[in-house]
């Protein structure tokens, strides 16, 4: 694997939350990248699982469930997955 962008780690995840919530598709082409993406997309523990669990198998990257709480926002997410891939 190499080394992720933010700025592809984050058009990653886009991707798959678009895949997995496919109702939230026109809210994330303008959702703010700092507030609580679960929250305000309303998306649920298992949906956030499967985002996480599809981010970690299509990077190779190991997520650990304990930082689950702390990458709530697309720039954490993306910051968080761009450092893992260094």
């Amino acid at each position: 694997m190499t080394a992720l962008t933010s700025e592809q780690a984050l058009t990653l995840v886009l991707n798959i939350i678009g895949k997995v919530a496919p109702d939230t598709a026109a809210e994330l082409a303008t959702l703010d990248r700092t507030i609580d993406l679960w929250e305000e997309l309303q998306l649920d523990s298992m949906d956030h699982l499967t985002v996480m669990t599809r981010v970690a198998e299509q990077t190779g990257l190991e997520i650990a469930e304990r930082d689950y709480a702390q990458l709530r926002s697309l720039d954490a997410l993306a910051k968080h997955l761009s450092s893992l891939s260094r």
